[in-house]
């Protein structure tokens, strides 16, 4: 019989808080929405709602305990603080646990590297990867994340973001990685951190909590290399880097493949591997490499990851791709709706020139946030990328977007609109058979509402009001 993820004599344990009865939980969350039958509820403090409010619907769901701060009907754990206690809880899952553990993070790309990073590892040892789910990579997120490792992983990734300097150093103390890879640096956040370097060195902080004997994985092709890489040697025993030119890991050889993904060989530290990466792109390239040189690290089989990459399929919000159905045919619909920054936008649009399409290609484009004194420049700054990309038509969603639009009236039909809903009506109006769409912004934007509208035509549902 499988061992319980959490007992109550283990929570007390960890937590030093008092159990009301016995009980056993096999998993673990603090949205009482994800509860199943027989998991331990968090009731977190809110702003905007207490956790305690969400306790009885927890157990209604089936939760076998509660994680509170205040007595409640049902079996719980009694805590003064229930954040602190949940630290406590990924502090203690983290001890327990024997096997190796990696950490991501990078301004661009860390949730899908990590998810390859994950998949790559699954393929030899299925079952025994734990990865932290969606974008759980914040103060509440990565213990979340740690108290949901089983005991017996091989393996567990951890993805880890920062908004403020600090906050990876207190992150990655709580992981305490045997490797860290950092996918790329780019002016994410930098309307709190006030510069490139000060990103890459929040980024750095990720190899503080490096393991003894830790290796860190850090990209080549970065005008921070060297910062990041004299960083990482404070803490590592090993630096690898990967990308192209003098990378200890390095595409020797990628083309575009059947299907619109890339065919790669490429040099590890120990041997050459050809593989195929099911996703389109260069930075996709870059992903799969980091993704190997982490594999590489810990020991694990190069060439099951190589399998891995090439099954491995589009994200929600990140790359996943919908065929909808229009008047006489269908178009592509290519989900980049989760995040967006000056690099990842580039990136994107540069794989939207390669699409083969029988029709046009369109972009709708939202707004990146957090980029605070350089929103103008950064925002103008993508009309080279959106004429190299081919784009037949723009949606611009956001005030933000208007130094953009400055910049390409008169090069293509542009139409720059207030929200989501707006730019939804606006892409049914003129969307035909053969077309192809990217979809792109900050999470904040929305555009998400827009992706799942029209991909409900996708699934024969129609499209929604």
């Amino acid at each position: 019989m499988n061992q319980p993820l959490w007992t109550s004599a283990e929570i007390e344990a960890a937590t030093g808080g008092r159990a009301s009865a016995l009980f056993e939980a096999t998993g673990i969350t603090f949205d009482s929405r994800e509860v199943e039958p027989g998991w331990l509820f968090v009731a977190m403090p809110g702003t905007v709602a207490d956790g305690h409010d969400f306790v009885p619907g927890a157990f209604a769901a089936g939760a076998s305990g509660a994680l509170v701060s205040r007595p409640v009907d049902g079996p719980h754990v009694l805590v003064d603080d229930v954040p602190a206690a949940l630290t406590a809880l990924a502090v203690a899952a983290r001890a327990r646990m024997s096997g190796k553990v990696l950490g991501v993070t990078g301004s661009v790309g860390k949730t899908s590297t990590k998810e390859a990073l994950a998949a790559a590892l699954e393929r030899r040892h299925r079952g025994q990867v734990h990865r932290s789910l969606k974008s759980y990579n914040n103060h509440t997120g990565v213990p979340l994340s740690l108290a949901r490792m089983p005991r017996d992983s091989v393996y567990g990734v951890f993805e880890m973001g920062m908004n403020n300097p600090g906050e990876i150093r207190a992150l990655t103390a709580l992981v305490r990685p045997h490797v860290v890879l950092i996918t790329a640096i780019a002016p994410a956040h930098i309307e709190n951190l006030g510069s490139m370097e000060a990103i890459a060195d929040a980024k750095a902080e990720i190899a503080e909590g490096l393991e003894p004997g830790g290796i860190a994985i850090i990209p080549n092709d970065t005008p921070y290399r060297d910062r990041l890489v004299e960083a990482a040697r404070r803490r590592a025993e090993r630096v690898v880097t990967f990308g192209s030119g003098d990378a200890d890991v390095v595409a020797i050889h990628a083309v575009r493949a059947n299907g619109g993904g890339s065919l790669v060989t490429a040099r590890l530290t120990g041997s050459d591997l050809t593989y195929t990466i099911a996703q389109p792109g260069e930075h996709w390239v870059s992903n799969s490499l980091a993704v190997l040189a982490a594999v590489e690290a810990v020991g694990a089989d190069v060439a099951a990851a190589g399998l891995a990459l090439g099954d491995l399929g589009g994200l929600k919000g990140r790359g996943e791709r919908h065929r909808v159905t229009v008047d006489g045919g269908e178009a592509l619909l290519i989900d980049e709706s989760y995040n967006a920054n000056p690099a990842s936008m580039a990136a994107t649009l540069k794989n939207l020139a390669a699409e083969p399409v029988d029709g046009r290609r369109l972009a709708v484009l939202g707004t990146m946030l957090e980029l605070g004194a350089h929103s103008d420049a950064e925002h103008a700054a993508l009309a080279p990328h959106v004429l190299a990309s081919k784009v037949d038509e723009l949606i611009l969603v956001g005030e933000a977007t208007a130094p953009l639009e400055q910049v390409l009236t008169g090069e293509l039909p542009v139409t720059r609109v207030p929200d989501a809903a707006t730019a939804t009506d606006v892409l049914l109006a003129t969307l035909r058979p053969g077309d192809a769409v990217l979809v792109k912004a900050s999470n904040g934007v929305g555009l998400a509402k827009l992706v799942e509208r029209m991909a409900g035509a996708a699934a024969g549902k129609g499209f929604q009001p």
